[in-house]
């Protein structure tokens, strides 16, 4: 039977961390070191993630080398690097209130709410272009090339958090942060989703075994994403969700269930070894002026349209 410090660590432990990192973000923005706390905050969240993977793991078999860590570091500093230029430039150049001014979406953003209440609307807003993207890379044989790179992973780690291939997370972008634009919403909205985005992230793939309750349905949890993750279509295709559950119980695909997520996840396809070859990958097989660029075959789950029944 669990102690009661053992059940208040499981419960406490994923808001806990969460919270300590967006406060961090918060004192930072107040005192003009956004992007500087934001980085202190994600690289000693991972160094605490580091600890909490080997003194309560969830899979320990998961804690096992799986040649992978340099290719999913590669990802992570590929990925988490271009969004934050993306975010300094749109600071610079003041896209926002460029939008603002020229779009006459200056009624459209309540900048009059409490800031609290401003970021959870643009993470619901943000959310229906991430929900939306996330699924197509599952139900379109031609994104599902690209996000097969994340779901080859076989191991839930803090450190394949950002295993995305660029062109990925290129189609996440566009498909989610132009809705903050259309909507008037200031830069400092724009910094906030994308750092609540990366903790989220974080801690949604980290191999810590924790408990979460009611949170299941309201944030994308670890045990939620395990489900993702799984060999079985009936799982694997459903919580879609990037940070909110929302979406996915609007449409019918939030997935939980009492009993404990394989630990057996992956695709069936073949995939590189090397960050390289993962980035070249799912470009073999395309035609490019009428000429195909390589052969590829996909099976199991990397068929997306024989799980839909097509």
């Amino acid at each position: 039977m669990r102690s009661a410090a053992t059940l208040l660590r499981q419960y406490l432990l994923w808001p806990g961390l969460l919270a300590a990192c967006l406060g961090a973000v918060a004192w930072g923005m107040a005192n003009d070191y956004a992007f500087l706390a934001f980085n202190v905050a994600y690289l000693t969240l991972a160094a605490v993630l580091f600890c909490a993977e080997r003194l309560w793991p969830y899979e320990r078999d998961w804690l096992k080398n799986d040649g992978q860590i340099g290719a999913d570091l590669a990802h992570t500093v590929l990925n988490k690097s271009a969004v934050q230029v993306m975010v300094a430039v749109g600071a610079a150049f003041g896209l926002a209130e460029v939008a603002l001014r020229d779009g006459g979406l200056h009624d459209v953003w309540p900048s009059d709410w409490a800031m609290p209440l401003q970021v959870a609307l643009a993470m619901v807003l943000v959310e229906a272009g991430l929900y939306t993207a996330h699924r197509l890379a599952h139900e379109w044989p031609f994104l599902w090339r690209f996000h097969a790179v994340h779901h080859s992973s076989t191991r839930l780690t803090f450190v394949n958090t950002g295993r995305f291939h660029v062109v990925d997370t290129t189609a996440s972008i566009l498909m989610s942060q132009p809705i903050l634009f259309l909507a008037g919403a200031p830069i400092e909205i724009f910094k906030w989703v994308s750092a609540t985005t990366a903790f989220i992230g974080m801690l949604t793939h980290c191999n810590v075994d924790m408990r979460f309750g009611w949170l299941n349905y309201v944030f994308n949890t670890p045990v939620l994403h395990r489900f993702h993750h799984s060999r079985d279509l009936a799982e694997g295709n459903k919580n879609y969700g990037e940070n909110l559950m929302l979406f996915d119980l609007l449409c019918g695909t939030h997935y939980y269930r009492p009993y404990r997520p394989s630990s057996r996840i992956g695709i069936d396809q073949p995939m590189p070894a090397t960050f390289l070859g993962q980035l070249k990958h799912p470009f073999l097989g395309l035609k490019l002026f009428g000429r195909e660029i390589g052969a590829t075959r996909r099976r199991g789950r990397s068929a997306p349209a024989d799980a839909a029944g097509l």
